[in-house]
C-alpha cells in the first residue's frame, strides 16, 4: 500500500517556505526573494517516490502557501485565506520556522488562529545554516521535537521527509506519477515575471506589482508569452518603464531567460504595463487577476 497526502508547509513571512517548496519537490516552482509577502498563491508541488530499495511508494503533495500575518488589504486578506485553508486541507502540516530569530512560538500563537489545526504538525527550524551551533542547541532545548532544517544547503531535509512520510496516511497516488505540480506553465510564466520585478525593483514597486499573461502561444518559435504588469499609479509605471524603456527592457531580457529554462524553448516575451488603481483593495480587480 502506497502513502499519499496533502502536505502544507506554513509560517511566517521570509521563514523559506518556498525555498523548502524548492528543495523538497527538487524543482524551482514557487518564486523567492528576500522581501517579504513574494508568495500570493498556493503553489503546488509533487514528489512522488517509487517503491525501491526498501523504500515504500509514496506520494506528498507540498503546498507552499503566504505567509501568515495580520492583512492590511484585500489582498492580504486574500493571501491570508488561501494559507487557512491550505491549514485546513492539510494531511501533515510543516510548521516553517526561522532559526535566526530563536525559539518559536506553536504554529497557532504565531499566526493567530483561532484554534489549533487537526492536522500533525511538524516544527522545522528553518536557516541553520545562519545560527552557530551553541545558539541552536539552545533553540532545539526549547523547542523539542523541532527538526533542524536548512531549505538553502538541503541539511535536514532527509529526515524532515521521513518524518512528514511517517504521518501520511495509507492512500493511493493523488496524481500521476511524473506531474510536478497543478498549475499551468503560463502561471509559472508570470511568476518569472514578478520574481525578476522583486529583484530588480525597489521595496514599494514589487509589492504594488501584478502579472497577468494576455496571450499565451506555444505553438509559435519563438513561443509568444504576452505579459500585462499591473501597477496602482503613474509614478510607478514610470518607475517600472525606466528612461526610454531601459528597466522595462532589462526586466524583460532576465524574465525571458527564466522562462525559457522553464519551457525548454526560446521565448519572445512582449511586456506591457497597465495602471489599475488600487488594485489591492479592489475585489473585483483582485478576481480578474487571480487572487479571489
Amino acid at each position: 500500500m502506497s502513502r499519499s497526502g496533502l502536505v502544507t508547509i506554513a509560517g511566517r513571512p521570509n521563514a523559506g517556505k518556498s525555498t523548502l517548496l524548492n528543495r523538497l519537490v527538487g524543482e524551482r516552482l514557487s518564486i523567492t526573494s528576500p522581501k517579504a509577502q513574494s508568495t500570493r498563491n498556493r503553489i503546488v508541488g509533487i514528489h512522488t517516490q517509487d517503491a525501491s530499495d526498501g523504500q515504500e511508494a509514496a506520494q506528498l503533495v507540498f503546498l507552499d502557501t503566504p505567509g501568515l500575518f495580520e492583512p492590511r488589504d484585500e489582498l492580504h486578506r486574500s493571501m491570508r485565506s488561501v494559507a487557512l485553508k491550505a491549514l485546513t486541507d492539510a494531511d501533515v502540516i510543516v510548521h516553517l520556522a526561522d532559526a535566526s530569530e530563536g525559539t518559536p512560538p506553536p504554529l497557532d500563537i504565531a499566526a493567530r488562529l483561532q484554534s489549533r489545526p487537526t492536522a500533525p504538525i511538524i516544527t522545522a527550524l528553518n536557516k541553520i545554516d545562519l545560527v552557530d551551533a551553541a545558539r541552536l542547541r539552545d533553540i532545539e532545548a526549547q523547542a523539542p521535537g523541532a527538526l533542524p532544517v536548512s531549505a538553502a544547503t538541503g541539511e535536514g531535509i532527509d529526515r524532515l521527509l521521513r518524518a512528514i512520510l511517517d504521518r501520511l496516511p495509507e492512500s493511493p497516488f493523488l496524481y500521476p506519477a511524473d506531474e510536478l505540480s497543478t498549475s499551468p506553465v503560463r502561471f509559472f510564466a508570470a511568476e518569472l515575471v514578478r520574481e525578476t520585478a522583486l529583484e530588480q525593483l525597489d521595496q514599494e514597486v514589487p509589492h504594488s506589482l501584478a502579472v497577468d499573461i494576455d496571450e499565451f502561444r506555444e505553438d509559435r518559435s519563438p513561443v509568444y508569452i504576452r505579459a500585462i504588469i499591473y501597477v496602482e499609479r503613474d509614478s510607478q509605471k514610470a518607475i517600472l518603464l525606466g528612461h526610454k524603456g531601459t528597466r522595462i527592457r532589462a526586466l524583460g531580457q532576465a524574465a525571458r531567460t527564466k522562462i525559457e529554462g522553464l519551457v525548454g524553448q526560446p521565448v519572445y516575451l512582449d511586456l506591457w504595463v497597465k495602471v489599475l488603481p488600487n488594485w489591492r483593495r479592489d475585489p473585483q480587480a483582485l478576481k480578474r487577476l487571480g487572487y479571489a
